[in-house]
């Protein structure tokens, strides 16, 4: 069974508001905004919307839910063991649990999930999630949402995300709590970001995610966006710019 897929208008109109924040940093990329309660729908490029990059860290939404529903982690505690590698991100160099392996992206972890899950298992997910593009021939296991494998566009993260919230796939409960729990990146009195990163490195150019939804008193809104980014010291660019929508489509407030 596929879930539920929420469509978007046939010839949607550009929103010069977003695209001008893509312009300021002089940024080539994609944005989407969809409400929960109205359907409205905002877009900065269109056609890139519709474009599948690399899902990159944004999969471990999914592959969180996978891990829980298949036992391999059963809540945000849930520990990985530092094998003693040192890697090039110093936040992976130590002891994990699944909170701050979701919220470090720590790849060893994930990985670590993977070989415990199986091809099989996620090829099955992935289907009826209906979660982008994975490729038919062989798959690498522990890169196969790293190396290009597994592909996805900004619009099939909006259908994805609104099943999370909804809790539309089949699975526990207390698997999307967890989520929920490890998701969380801002918390005031008015709203609440829930969100994953991602950095695609598989080929030029890089390519920046930054997906989730934010919950207002009023609505809650989803949003994915993605941008050529080939420096690290830029990623926080995928950040400032969604806030920055959501401040200039007045879906938050300063």
């Amino acid at each position: 069974m596929l879930y539920t897929s929420f469509s978007f208008s046939q010839n949607p109109i550009e929103d010069t508001e977003l695209a001008a924040l893509f312009a300021e940093q002089s940024l080539k990329g994609t944005l989407v905004l969809s409400s929960l309660k109205t359907q409205r729908t905002f877009i900065h490029n269109a056609q890139r919307a519709d474009r599948r990059f690399t899902a990159a860290s944004t999969f471990k939404i999914p592959n969180t839910l996978i891990a829980l529903e298949e036992n391999v982690v059963t809540d945000q505690s849930s520990p990985f063991k530092w094998n003693g590698h040192h890697y090039g991100i110093a936040s992976w160099n130590h002891d994990q649990t699944l909170q701050s392996a979701f919220q470090v992206s720590c790849v060893w972890c994930y990985q670590t999930i993977a070989q415990q899950v199986g091809i099989k298992a996620y090829r099955r997910y992935i289907q009826t999630m209906n979660y982008g593009k994975l490729n038919a021939g062989p798959l690498e296991l522990t890169r196969f949402w790293l190396d290009g494998s597994l592909a996805i566009n900004a619009n099939e993260q909006i259908d994805v995300l609104k099943n999370v919230y909804n809790r539309f796939y089949p699975f526990k409960d207390s698997s999307y709590e967890t989520l929920n729990a490890i998701m969380l990146v801002k918390q005031t009195s008015e709203y609440s970001i829930y969100a994953k990163t991602g950095w695609a490195t598989d080929k030029h150019p890089y390519i920046g995610w930054y997906v989730g939804w934010v919950q207002t008193k009023e609505d809650t809104w989803f949003f994915a966006l993605n941008l050529d980014v080939e420096e690290m010291d830029k990623l926080p660019l995928r950040q400032s710019i969604l806030e920055k929508a959501l401040l200039t489509k007045t879906i938050i407030s300063s």
